[in-house]
């Protein structure tokens, strides 16, 4: 069968049309590598735990838990654990206080991810819930925890929904800390902190003012000694405190309310 020569338009226009699909196909793979990179996937591999040299997480839980009080929750780092058995003592018999303290910091992709994991194994309902994790995660620079900080906050909710939240500012340092952390950068961060528990009413015990106050009162760079930890355990449980009287009246108010005729 002879082969015919097509006309040299229609040779022009199969040209063309070969061309397009090739552009088109382009087009697609660019929009496709565009959703691939906004995807909650890549985002998630986009930011990745930078770990320390030890990494942790502490818990520790009532005995026995009265089910007649609330239940606080400590959540925090290291400065969390020293002040912990004080804010126990002073909350003994009215409330069940928690701790879940963790070297995982705002910005590391594990924290939301081990604070809902210890939620889910207590099993309670927090009627307060006092929060910093603050002084870990300085491979993490300021912007990536400005970033984080709104994701933390929701978790942090989810765990309290209907509870009080207290954020306590990261207190400062002895000296710059081999680990990256100065006072410097506590400010910054406690700067941005500061700004998204505002606009979210969020209660601030404000730990970095009280102990500015006991410099000489640390035992390392970091940590402050037995009566250090005394003295800042004694304002979270003030501010626990209010925070249970607030949830009591409201509750009680809320009772009127639906009482009336």
């Amino acid at each position: 069968m002879a082969m015919t020569d097509l006309p040299l338009e229609a040779d022009m226009t199969i040209s063309r049309a070969r061309e397009i699909a090739r552009d088109m196909f382009h087009a697609a793979l660019v929009l496709l590598s565009l959703l691939l990179a906004a995807s909650p996937l890549s985002a998630a591999q986009g930011h990745r735990s930078i770990p320390e040299e030890i990494e942790w997480t502490w818990e520790v839980r009532p005995s026995h838990p009265d089910p007649k009080l609330p239940n606080v929750l400590l959540l925090g780092d290291s400065i969390t654990r020293s002040y912990y058995p004080g804010v126990v003592h002073g909350l003994d018999g009215r409330a069940n206080v928690y701790l879940f303290a963790t070297s995982a910091s705002v910005g590391d992709p594990r924290l939301p991810d081990e604070i809902r994991q210890f939620y889910a194994v207590e099993s309670v309902r927090f009627d307060v819930v006092h929060f910093n994790n603050g002084m870990h995660g300085w491979g993490y620079n300021e912007e990536q925890y400005k970033e984080a900080f709104p994701g933390f906050l929701k978790v942090v909710r989810s765990i309290a929904p209907s509870g009080r939240l207290i954020w306590a500012t990261t207190t400062s340092v002895k000296s710059a800390a081999s680990n990256g952390a100065s006072n410097p950068r506590i400010d910054a961060r406690n700067e941005i902190a500061k700004a998204f528990v505002s606009a979210r009413s969020i209660a601030v015990d404000d730990q970095h003012a009280l102990m500015s106050h006991y410099y000489d009162l640390h035992r390392d760079s970091v940590h402050f000694n037995d009566t250090g930890a005394s003295i800042q355990a004694a304002q979270v449980v003030a501010g626990v405190e209010a925070a249970l009287n607030d949830l009591t009246k409201g509750s009680a108010d809320g009772a009127k309310v639906n009482t009336r005729k």
